[in-house]
């Protein structure tokens, strides 16, 4: 099967970097795939994109030489098979709050006897390899989101179900369920300790340790607090945040703010 690049990349110690997709289109999501990034993932949780328009997503990613996930819109196992069978190379899956949901999440990513996916890799064995269904429990990446209050209290017991890769925090639901301010760049104090304790739980089990952020220097920040990889703002923002500066330096305005939200 071919590899993971970017379970190597981190297997190995290396610092990864995310892209995210919120707009459907092959030819957009292919040149932004091509700047550099490790992984990008389609977002089909808070994204325009759908199941019916994975594939050619999924094609683009490829093409612009990153590993291709998908973030499903919720804890389904038909959303969780039917994108692995795509052929995406990783799963986040949104709003894992305790062990339970997290051994539901890995029985539907996972062949027996790990777990109970079924067999029927219609795309991904031609991309991946003829030996995709015997080869993929040790490559695909399954990754449960941390964002509430009930997930960091219970995150021992998330953390411990077998055939969970690791955790991916999304900070703007965590700060919300904190009784605090959405924000990809938090300040407060208890969601900097709760993130903290997420990244020190990981480290504690061997596992993976993604999050949201609101551009490098944040995402910098991150990784010295032990994050294996970080997502940088999705091309939807980038494009407005983008314009958004151009247009208002053209009228004398002066550099816009970039956004610390979705």
């Amino acid at each position: 099967m071919r590899e993971n690049e970017l379970r190597r990349l981190l297997g190995g110690g290396g610092r990864g970097i995310n892209g995210w997709v919120a707009i459907p289109d092959a030819f957009a999501v292919e040149q932004y795939a091509a700047q550099g990034f490790d992984s990008v993932t389609v977002d089909l949780q808070h994204g325009a994109a759908d199941v019916g328009s994975l594939i050619p997503l999924l094609q683009a990613i490829a093409l612009g030489g990153a590993t291709a996930m998908v973030r499903v819109p919720w804890n389904d196992p038909a959303y969780v098979m039917r994108v692995l069978d795509a052929g995406a190379y990783g799963v986040i899956c949104p709003m894992v709050n305790d062990a339970a949901q997290a051994r539901a999440f890995v029985q539907a990513g996972r062949y027996p006897p790990l777990g109970s996916r079924s067999a029927g890799p219609f795309r991904a064995t031609h991309v991946a390899g003829a030996d995709y269904v015997s080869a993929a429990n040790d490559h695909v990446l399954l990754l449960a989101m941390i964002e509430t209050r009930e997930a960091f209290e219970n995150l021992d017991a998330i953390m411990s179900v077998e055939g969970l890769d690791g955790v991916y925090v999304g900070p703007s639901d965590l700060a919300l369920s904190l009784g605090k301010p959405s924000t990809l760049a938090p300040d407060d104090p208890e969601v900097l300790r709760t993130m903290a304790g997420i990244a020190e739980g990981a480290r504690r089990h061997g596992l993976i340790a993604g999050v949201h952020v609101d551009g490098p220097a944040t995402a910098l920040q991150r990784y010295e607090e032990g994050f294996h990889f970080c997502t940088l703002l999705n091309d939807v923002r980038l494009l407005v945040d983008a314009a958004r500066r151009m247009v208002g330096e053209l009228r004398g305005a002066g550099p816009a703010e970039t956004s610390k939200t979705y």
